[in-house]
């Protein structure tokens, strides 16, 4: 048996986010691990409090109301190890997405190769890139100093060379850091990470220490054709870390009794999406969805590689960049009832200055989400566009975020997550409903089982299998049949027509055979063979989906058309 079973070591973990902070335990039962509880509240990272501490106890004591245990003492200290009286816990993991939005400075040599590594690595968090330095700058060394102390950055990510490769040109990047910033007083003086050629990196930290805090990561571009950003995920952790520190009080002391480094949500988040993609399909691979109030991440694994980004588009603070990024129509189209447009840019501009803010009719609810389903479309398309090797066709889906797990009904994040992804072929969708993954992610750096038995436990809710069909044909002519044959006997037989959203009469945990007939010319998969198609399915909260909508999927112009369409699709799925 594992020693970490043997142990039956419980696991705090605790989020810090910049609408709530949550406290999840996990622990044993039965011989397996266990997602147990979780308490929240209000975060108090801003003000009045501006103080993370605060927030944390309060997310703490309402899990001990909802578990009957123990976790603080009379001071308000956490409980480290678990007590003869069973109060405590015996570790402690923390993830954190609040905090302002980090600015960053990339330097490195060639704009396609090293340049790009780096922006790649920061677009794992949520940054803003402030600042490029690069061996081809035309701008003098004066002018190069100046604009990289007028980007008043957090972070300087520096990346060149290939293995052994170049060295001069690098060096030259690195003192020019040391030089702009020796002239600021040390407290608004940058972080530097260095993840370039590893010959150079022990000369670099040496030189650049006098003058910044320095850390050095593996090469992000070992080779000119191959980048690897994972090995320097780590170091990009101690370095965000730190910088948080000053950003958000409390948190060095929590990180203090804490069993591994404080995370940042992404790349929390992006672990849990790299260990499923080993144990998933390895042709389609795994789409993970995390929306945030200020951001969302978007993470691709296939066959233990990652392709993570966060973006700064949501239905809380990122509304205004959502905003600053479409028309407004881009938004509104999405919804069945007609609002003014002055209403509806109102309320986003709301919901942008105080994301705590919820929906409180059908009009607010519905012009949320669609708020959300254009900031997914708006970071699925500059995802595919950085990472064209990856595709819309996945096995699994996994989706997180409180506009989804917080609706009134899974049906409304499934229609959410269909109209902003945009998914071809057939794949799963599942709704992390109590915000698992970031938390499972963390607690993987001590605990590599529990993240594996939680999942198996069925800790996500499954939404349904959705086959997602891509056809040419007109609207309303008929492209497939679609036959489930029960488990326990009988059958059912649906022809599905272009343009309709249909839903299979399939319980939730019923099993049964589908079987596909194309009555024209249609792509069931695009990554299966073509014609007729058979495979078992399982019945999620919303049974199963035939999504025979097109892709891309195109909205008719006309208003009243358009929503009576969105009204049928909503009826569809039992809204």
């Amino acid at each position: 048996m594992s020693p970490s079973i043997i142990d039956a070591q419980s696991i705090l973990a605790v989020e810090i986010g910049t609408v709530t902070t949550r406290a999840l335990l996990f622990d044993v039962v039965d011989g397996q691990y266990r997602f147990i509880a979780q308490g929240s509240a209000p975060s108090t990272v801003n003000a009045p409090f501006r103080e993370a501490g605060e927030g944390i106890h309060l997310a703490v004591n309402r899990l001990e109301e909802i578990t009957g245990r123990t976790f603080l003492n009379l001071k308000g200290e956490l409980i480290l190890p678990v007590q003869s009286d069973s109060s405590g816990v015996d570790r402690l993991v923390l993830t954190y997405t609040a905090g302002p939005v980090l600015r960053v400075v990339v330097a490195g040599l060639l704009a396609d190769v090293s340049l790009e590594s780096a922006r790649n690595l920061a677009a794992t968090l949520p940054v803003q890139v402030v600042e490029t330095l690069g061996l081809n700058d035309t701008r003098s060394l004066d002018l190069q100093m100046q604009a990289m102390i007028a980007a008043e950055p957090d972070l300087v990510l520096l990346a060149g060379g290939s293995e052994n490769g170049a060295s001069r040109s690098v060096f030259k990047l690195a003192e020019l850091i040391s030089l702009a910033y020796r002239v600021l007083p040390p407290d608004r003086r940058p972080h530097v990470l260095y993840a370039g050629n590893q010959a150079l990196a022990k000369k670099i930290k040496e030189g650049l220490e006098r003058t910044v805090h320095t850390l050095t990561a593996p090469n992000v571009r070992p080779s000119v054709d191959i980048e690897d950003l994972a090995p320097a995920e780590s170091a990009l952790s101690e370095a965000a870390a730190n910088i948080r520190y000053g950003q958000i009080g409390g948190l060095q002391n929590w990180a203090s009794i804490s069993s591994a480094l404080p995370l940042p949500g992404s790349l929390a988040f992006g672990r849990m999406i790299r260990f499923l993609s080993h144990i998933g399909d390895a042709v389609k691979g795994v789409l993970g969805v995390q929306l945030g109030s200020g951001s969302t991440t978007l993470a691709m694994g296939k066959g233990g590689n990652l392709a993570l980004e966060v973006f700064p588009y949501s239905s809380g603070r990122g509304a205004a960049l959502v905003l600053e990024h479409s028309a407004l129509e881009d938004i509104t189209q999405w919804l069945p009832m007609h609002m003014p447009d002055v209403v509806a840019r109102d309320y986003l501009a709301q919901k942008a200055l105080y994301p705590q803010v919820i929906p409180t009719n059908s009009e607010t609810l519905a012009l949320e989400l669609a708020l959300t389903r254009q900031a997914l479309r708006l970071s699925m398309q500059q995802m595919l566009a950085r990472h064209p090797l990856y595709n819309l066709a996945y096995e699994p889906i996994l989706a997180g975020g409180a506009v989804l797990t917080q609706a009134p009904q899974p049906a409304h994040a499934l229609l959410a997550l269909l109209d902003g992804l945009q998914p071809v072929g057939v794949t799963t969708l599942f709704l992390d409903q109590n915000e698992l993954l970031t938390s499972l992610g963390a607690a993987a750096q001590i605990n590599s089982l529990l993240p594996v038995q939680v999942i198996e436990s069925g800790a996500l809710l499954n939404l349904g299998t959705v086959i997602c069909p891509v056809s040419d044909a007109r609207y309303g002519t008929p492209i497939l049949r679609a036959r489930l044959e029960y488990e326990r006997g009988g059958e059912n037989v649906v022809e599905v027509r272009q343009g309709s959203l249909v839903t299979l009469p399939l319980q939730n945990g019923q099993v049964a055979n589908l079987h596909l007939q194309p009555l024209r010319r249609v792509q069931i998969d695009p990554r299966g063979k073509p014609g007729p198609a058979k495979f078992q399915i399982v019945g999620g909260a919303c049974g199963a989906v035939i999504d025979a909508r097109g892709r891309p999927l195109v909205l008719p112009k006309d208003s009243a058309r358009r929503r009576e369409m969105i009204k049928k699709w909503s009826l569809a799925l039992g809204l």
